[in-house]
């Protein structure tokens, strides 16, 4: 596993890191030319000089001004008209001399934004990480000009105005085309708040150590992000040649009632796919008929029902939980089936919740119900259900706050949207960097509980949040295979579930960008 890869910093430990590597004696002016180069190099392959000839620089004070004028420098040199627009008159000593440079080679400079409006392509080089005032005055209006025009903007380390941890827009930013994050991740990448203003992502390594990383990550739980190849390494495969289905889990899905009879047959679809060795799925009698016909391998089992069509109880052939490695609830199950969810608590296997499964733990009071619980147990809600289940916390912050979720509740937290995160009590926070608004569907998420159901019943019990991690990476996977053979409009929960083993078999990441 590549550390640089998964390593996602906040803007302190990027800062720590980067002293420790000039206090071993790298000059900052050499790592500034490394890193500009590289950059550089990148624009040059993507915007070749054949049909980008005039680039806009935008430079501020500090050192992503300097590497920018260092990108200035190198394209001047390969035949690019390079512009810089300056707004500002005091800058750090070592980008106050690539700008004296940079003018000695007949680059122009200017300080008014407008000067750059003929240029084929912008590099936003104002401010890197650890950015926290707001944008203001003249570079706010310099950034709504850009962001105003239809050029491609390709911003250095983060878009200016992006706060590094939270991804939140400080008074405004930069919308970028493109942008090289450089050396490791930092958390704004990871944050639906930025998402609109990144761009394709990219990691630009510039060679730091991975003793450095590991001296500053060590001091707190890792936050890491899930790669294909890690996901593929974590996955129950491969299988003893001698195994047989009972030694591959047995799932336990609750879920389904008359309104919401589709919501359990996808969860049903998405633990098939998982290759849980048994599969139990518990709903109103009337449905059976109906389950049996779509899942014929899976065992059925029929509950009482309510007059509406919900559960209100569990029969008592699967009572003795023990015999499930893992149950899932909520999916289709509607907030009458309060019975059933007081009734799962009490299983000394680990526990999923999901949809109202979530809503009737919201209902009952989280961290008071919780605390019922000996077994581990790993909740799947999106933002809406995050907010009731936690209405103290908040939530602009997507990653501290599902990691203080985890932490008050005892649990397991899979937080779901456009970046995914899930954080255990303890230990390493894990993200999800891929994503597509296919799975903005009713019913994907049916479709992931079944899957992270069907993944935990095989796996370690000691890594419930690894699991989850894979389990929500591959729906993602699947759902951007799905988008690029279908479009974004045709991927409905259905064709997800067919498209989860083809996504796997694949050797190729399907995110935007092979390097997000």
């Amino acid at each position: 596993m590549n550390e640089l890869q998964t390593a996602i910093v906040t803007a302190e430990e990027m800062r720590q890191i980067e002293e420790r590597i000039f206090t071993a004696g790298m000059p900052v002016a050499a790592l500034m030319e490394k890193v500009a180069g590289l950059i550089a190099a990148e624009i040059v392959k993507l915007y070749p000089l054949s049909q980008v000839s005039r680039v806009g620089i935008v430079v501020g004070p500090g050192h992503n001004g300097g590497d920018a004028l260092v990108v200035a420098r190198e394209l001047h040199l390969q035949g690019y008209q390079v512009k810089v627009f300056r707004p500002f008159a005091k800058l750090k000593a070592l980008t106050e001399a690539h700008a004296k440079y940079a003018a000695s080679l007949g680059i122009p400079f200017s300080d008014q934004i407008e000067s750059l409006q003929a240029c084929d392509l912008i590099v936003d080089g104002l401010f890197g990480f650890g950015l926290t005032r707001s944008l203001s005055g003249q570079i706010a209006q310099a950034v709504a000009l850009l962001n105003q025009g239809s050029k491609p903007i390709v911003s250095i380390d983060l878009p200016s105005g992006i706060h590094t941890n939270t991804g939140a827009v400080l008074g405004t930013a930069v919308r970028a085309t493109r942008t090289f994050c450089l050396g490791l991740w930092k958390r704004a990448f990871f944050q639906e708040a930025a998402i609109a203003y990144c761009g394709k992502s990219r990691l630009l390594e510039f060679g730091i150590p991975a003793a450095d990383v590991r001296a500053i990550l060590s001091e707190n739980p890792p936050v890491q992000r899930m790669t294909r190849d890690l996901a593929l390494q974590s996955l129950p495969l491969p299988r003893s040649p001698i195994t047989h289905k009972y030694q591959q889990g047995h799932l336990l899905l609750i879920g389904g009632s008359r309104r919401y009879a589709g919501s359990i047959i996808l969860a049903a679809l998405g633990a098939r796919a998982s290759g849980v060795g048994m599969l139990s799925v518990a709903v109103p009698e009337s449905l059976k008929p109906l389950l049996m016909s779509h899942l014929p391998e899976a065992l059925i089992v029929g509950c009482p029902e309510t007059g509406t069509g919900a559960i209100s109880q569990l029969p008592d052939s699967i009572t003795d939980f023990a015999q499930f490695s893992a149950i899932a609830c909520g999916c289709g199950l509607t907030l009458e089936a309060q019975a059933v969810v007081e009734a799962i608590l009490s299983a000394p296997s680990p526990l999923i919740l999901d949809a109202d499964g979530l809503n009737i733990l919201a209902q009952r009071g989280t961290l008071s119900t919780l605390s019922q619980r000996s077994q581990a147990t790993l909740l799947t809600p999106h933002l809406g259900e995050f907010k009731r289940l936690f209405p103290h916390i908040n939530s602009s912050d997507r990653i501290a706050a599902v990691q203080t979720a985890a932490a008050e509740s005892g649990t397991i937290i899979l937080l779901k949207g456009a970046r995914t995160a899930i954080a255990p009590p303890t230990g390493p926070t894990w993200l999800i960097a891929d994503s597509t608004p296919a799975l903005a569907r009713g019913g994907s998420g049916d479709v992931l509980a079944g899957l992270v159901g069907g993944l935990v019943a095989q796996g370690s019990q000691t890594q419930l949040a690894l699991t989850g991690a894979i389990a929500a990476w591959w729906h993602a996977q699947a759902g951007l295979l799905a988008a690029i053979e279908r479009t974004e409009l045709g991927v409905d929960a259905f064709t997800l579930s067919q498209y989860l083993i083809p996504a796997l078999r694949s050797g190729t990441s399907f995110a935007s960008d092979a390097k997000t």
